[in-house]
């Protein structure tokens, strides 16, 4: 008799899950929800497809787990950078810095949140619509912490840069994931120049983890 919590060949069910959620994120966020099927993402995983419906129960089930493994990972990320000492531009800096890293190894989770052909009604646009408010409250949250550290308290300008700060992260990204030579580090400072040039703000000539260990 098989035991409750165990996948195939004695693999655990939890760790098998993660290993098919995985597997999924890459097919999804590479070739999109519409073009990924069921039947690829199982043999990726060296797993049997009615394993994956076993597991999840449909292709949107999938997306669903896969959309949400890859959404914690980044809005985590994004909270520790919250969670230290750096304020402002600084901190903008900071959570772009933990983006580019946590990305590196998984570069097709940022495509993964933002797929255009992803299912946009039921459980995943319920996902969605929570991760965008926890994504968009630390960006309320940094952009409000710029705006006092200059005096402005205008809600219409702190919201405006929130916007605009939202698709400024979006754009580098993106332009980053489209660029694979370049490496966090040099993303980093590439976003340094471009955020000094634009501001005329002097930021810290370093950041990443050596900065942050001179910090500790």
């Amino acid at each position: 008799m098989s035991r409750a919590n165990a996948g195939t060949k004695g693999v655990p069910r939890a760790d098998r899950e993660l290993q098919i959620v995985r597997t999924a994120c890459e097919v999804f966020g590479t070739v999109g929800f519409a073009r990924a099927s069921v039947a690829g993402i199982a043999a990726d995983a060296g797993i049997s497809k009615p394993l994956v419906y076993q597991y999840f129960g449909s292709k949107e089930g999938l997306f669903l787990a896969s959309f949400n493994y890859g959404a914690e990972t980044l809005a985590a990320e994004m909270e520790r950078v919250a969670a230290d000492d750096s304020v402002g531009l600084e901190r903008g800096l900071r959570t772009l810095d933990g983006l580019f890293r946590t990305l590196e190894p998984q570069p097709w989770l940022w495509r993964l949140l933002f797929d255009p052909s992803a299912p946009d009604d039921g459980e995943v646009a319920a996902a969605r619509a929570v991760y965008t408010d926890r994504i968009t409250r630390l960006a309320v949250e940094g952009v409000g912490e710029l705006m006092r550290l200059v005096g402005d308290d205008d809600p219409l300008d702190a919201s405006a840069l929130t916007a605009v700060w939202m698709s400024a992260v979006d754009a580098l990204i993106t332009w980053w994931l489209d660029h694979p030579g370049v490496t966090p580090a040099e993303m980093t400072e590439r976003c340094h120049r471009l955020i000094t040039a634009v501001s005329g703000a002097a930021l810290p000539a370093q950041i990443g983890p050596a900065a942050s260990s001179l910090r500790a």
